[in-house]
């Protein structure tokens, strides 16, 4: 097997849940950083790329606010690059992540975890301009569930399915497990990691480990955060949690 020469690592339900630390994450990280090097890809959209960074100093880890590449930074490049004027159905506290975007004259929806705005009056509007103005639809991710600290809460993929639904339209998806946000990812890597050399690390079986995989990236699921009882049949690699994740990147025991 290729030496690993980075790691992808998932933050929420991997290394923290809410503002609690997985248990010996922060010492694991600092122990793998002398291994390979590190970036922490989040399908988070409730928060915006400096709370998120401030949530995670809070929780004790040391990173640096450029080493998180989130779905909401896939998200913005993309309005950019095809330029779209949103209707934003995303969280207040994530909307810095998109300062000085027009969205007068909407030309797109964009949707992120908001459920608070996830209201009747909200989403028939998002679904009028898909359907009567041939608005796209953008999903700056589709994930199933997330965990918190007082069990599993719906995602916004339920959301974004209804509007496919209703307007006959399959949304963009651009954060995990696109490919080419995993290639962003790794672009921002020194020496031209390729996805051969490359693990992700996460709790979700779909959007971390399967999605690493069906690209060409090596995988482990962690049993933490939303992990549930059989995803481990479905993938090759599984920990306990990140640190045995870590330990098993050092012994290079990761199986394609």
């Amino acid at each position: 097997m290729s030496k690993i020469t980075a790691v992808l690592i998932d933050l929420s339900g991997t290394l923290h849940i809410e503002d609690l630390a997985i248990p010996g994450s922060q010492a694991a990280l600092e122990l793998l950083r002398q291994h390979a090097q590190v970036k922490f890809v989040t399908n988070t959209t409730k928060e915006s790329q400096s709370l998120l960074h401030r949530r995670m100093i809070k929780c004790g880890f040391n990173i640096e606010k450029n080493e998180i590449f989130t779905s909401l930074n896939a998200a913005r490049d993309l309005i950019v690059r095809n330029h779209y004027r949103p209707f934003f159905i995303v969280d207040d506290r994530a909307m810095e992540d998109f300062e000085g975007i027009s969205t007068d004259d909407p030309n797109a929806v964009v949707i992120g975890l908001a459920p608070e705005k996830f209201n009747d009056a909200t989403m028939t509007q998002a679904f009028r301009l898909i359907k009567e103005r041939n608005a796209s639809l953008i999903a700056i991710n589709k994930g199933r569930y997330h965990q918190k600290k007082d069990g599993l809460h719906l995602g916004p993929g339920a959301y974004v399915a209804g509007l496919e639904y209703a307007a006959g339209v399959e949304a963009t998806v651009v954060g995990k497990p696109n490919k080419l946000f995993f290639e962003s990812a790794l672009k921002t890597l020194q020496d031209n990691v390729d996805f051969s050399t490359a693990v992700m690390i996460g709790d979700d079986v779909n959007d971390d480990a399967l999605g690493a995989n069906e690209v060409g990236m090596r995988s482990i699921l962690v049993k933490t955060g939303k992990f549930r009882d059989g995803d481990e049949s479905k993938v090759k690699n599984v920990a306990n949690s990140f640190v045995e994740a870590v330990d098993m990147i050092i012994e290079n025991s990761v199986n394609m």
